[in-house]
């Protein structure tokens, strides 16, 4: 079950993340200046955008916990999806500094050194971001947080382009063909841009309220036909998404003759289904009579409907 966690919990990661780049900029940084590889040295650039992508994670985390207050009733959840753009521009950029310098090494290749020793402390260094990635993509789901996910997929496609760039430095090895190891920067600095457009493009659709995953759009519809009969209709159902929140509103529409109580009942047990499908989910439920015209002058808030 997916729970949002208390700030200190988050702090932990993004400090978890800060540690992790430092150790692996100074390794890939030591590999580069052993080797000459110019891929070595686009792997420990990305290593820079991550120790900066980790720093900003902690600030938002922190901006990203703080409690609704009078100017932002719900809540700064929202927060996390500017570091989760933020870091996907730094990337952009460094696949372009990455290009740039692949581009002159492979017009001007320059034979390798002590290949053996780089490609050890490389590996090192792989492993380290691995286990790291790991831990905030688990993490990053279990507190539904962008930030660490975003975080945990960098880290994630830092490990394939380590892998990346050791098989290239492991080519020129076996063949001696010098522009090899070029190539797969410029290989590196692709995969590394494709990842910073992601990243980019998934921030930007939740400042725009993106609706709720398929799977739980699914559990909502099921739980909805559920209730629907002669005597109980829904329209009007919306979802949107806010960092770690999740928000769902809907228009129930019941016989006019029925008492309030009954009606709050009726909703009280939806919202608790719902509730219990999508955990940690605020719902707002509008109450309205069956029989009025006037019900369904809303009818068209429905997405579907909306759509033409």
């Amino acid at each position: 079950m997916a729970a949002v966690a208390e700030p200190t919990s988050l702090r932990r990661y993004a400090w978890l993340s800060i540690a992790a780049a430092l150790a692996t900029i100074g390794l890939k940084s030591t590999a580069y200046f052993l080797t000459g590889s110019v891929g070595l040295l686009s792997d420990a650039m990305e290593s820079l955008v991550n120790l900066a992508a980790a720093i900003l994670m902690l600030w938002i985390v922190e901006v990203a916990a703080r409690p609704p207050d009078d100017d932002h009733a719900y809540g700064h959840t929202k927060a996390e999806y500017f570091a989760g753009g933020a870091e996907g521009v730094l990337i952009v950029l460094a696949a372009g500094g990455i290009g740039w310098t692949a581009v002159a090494r492979l017009l001007a290749p320059r034979p390798l050194e002590q290949l053996g020793l780089g490609l050890v402390i490389s590996l090192a260094a792989s492993v380290i971001n691995l286990v790291v990635a790991l831990i905030l993509l688990r993490a990053g789901r279990r507190h539904r947080s962008i930030a660490l996910e975003a975080d945990g997929q960098h880290l994630m496609t830092d490990v394939w382009t380590s892998a990346g760039v050791l098989a290239g430095i492991g080519l020129v090895a076996l063949t001696g063909w010098e522009p090899l190891d070029p190539i797969v920067a410029i290989l590196v600095a692709v995969n590394i841009l494709w990842t910073g457009y992601r990243l980019v493009r998934r921030s930007a659709l939740g400042l725009l309220d993106t609706a709720l995953g398929e799977v739980q759009q699914t559990q909502l519809k099921t739980i909805l036909e559920r209730h629907t009969g002669p005597e109980l209709q829904f329209h009007a159902v919306r979802t949107r998404q806010a960092g770690s929140r999740q928000f769902i509103s809907m228009h129930v529409l019941v016989p006019g003759a029925w008492t309030v109580r009954r009606g709050h009942d009726l909703l009280e047990l939806i919202e608790a289904e719902i509730r219990a499908a999508i955990p940690g989910t605020t719902i707002e439920t509008h109450l309205e009579p069956l029989e009025d015209p006037a019900s369904f002058l809303d009818a068209g808030l429905d997405p579907e409907r909306s759509n033409p």
